[in-house]
């Protein structure tokens, strides 16, 4: 499972008044916190900052590496942007994130065209947001074949299928999940990635449902989350789903968490 610690987001307020200010410290110890507690990458968005984006999002990706060995994903969807931030990044970079909506797509493709960029693909497209898993395959095929035919290796794509909220509408939890299932078996290689706390919009008691909802995902073929990790409950509920869809050889990561204290609440 890879894990995109979520919490380097200027639209929270006090990442954003960190941001706006140059707190260095702040933005460090909350990347050090994820790193810590298990991410592989470290989301950085400074989306609310207009005009200035470019440069935060290049101050940001600096910040956090000098805290942490971990790479950034570079939360934008402004090619100008993301071009700052690789300017610092040091290692592989995600972009997250590219879609089929025609002015974001002609944008970004040139940015990851041939390069060794891991990229998460959104299922949007100018039509707006898929609700069934039809749509969602249909999206995800032009995408993929897109981002091949322009040299992205195919397994530095992560396709996000879009959560939206099951208050909404009852039938989009089991959509979000087929559709998991349905990409991971029809495109070999390919991953599918989610921020999936949309799921919960709009209910009360949010994390339980998060919670379980990361768990089925993860029965589907989930192999990537956009995810608070210092939630250790949801950390651990996802060493125990990988245990027990076979992604855990002898048990090993479930053991080793278990001696870490992981599982002590």
């Amino acid at each position: 499972m890879l894990i995109v610690g979520e919490l380097i987001n200027a639209s929270r307020k006090a990442i954003g008044e960190a941001i706006r200010v140059q707190d260095v410290e702040a933005v460090k110890k909350v990347a050090i916190a994820q790193r810590n507690a298990g991410a592989d990458f470290i989301d950085v968005n400074a989306g609310i900052f207009v005009g200035k984006e470019a440069e935060y999002l290049k101050w940001l990706v600096k910040t956090v590496q000098e805290a942490t060995d971990a790479p950034c994903c570079l939360d934008s969807p402004d090619p100008q942007a993301i071009q700052a931030a690789l300017s610092v990044h040091k290692g592989t970079a995600m972009i997250n994130s590219i879609s089929l909506e025609k002015s974001r797509y002609d944008a970004l493709v040139p940015v990851v065209a041939g390069t060794d960029l891991k990229v998460i693909a959104l299922c949007m497209s100018d039509e707006g947001m898929p609700e069934t898993t039809e749509q969602r395959l249909r999206i995800a095929d032009q995408l993929i074949n897109g981002l091949v035919q322009h040299n992205v290796p195919i397994e530095n794509i992560y396709v996000d299928p879009l959560v939206q909220p099951v208050a909404t509408n009852k039938s989009f939890g089991f959509e979000f999940l087929n559709a998991v299932e349905a990409i991971s078996k029809e495109f070999k290689g390919v991953h599918t990635m989610c921020g999936l706390s949309n799921i919960s919009y709009g209910l009360p008691n949010r994390k339980f449902i998060n919670r379980a909802f990361a768990v089925m995902a993860v029965a589907k073929g989930l192999d990537g989350l956009i995810v608070d990790p210092l939630d250790k409950q949801m950390m651990a509920n996802l060493v125990v789903a990988e245990t027990l869809t076979g992604r855990d050889d002898y048990c090993m990561r479930y053991l080793t968490a278990h001696r870490s204290g992981m599982f002590d609440f």
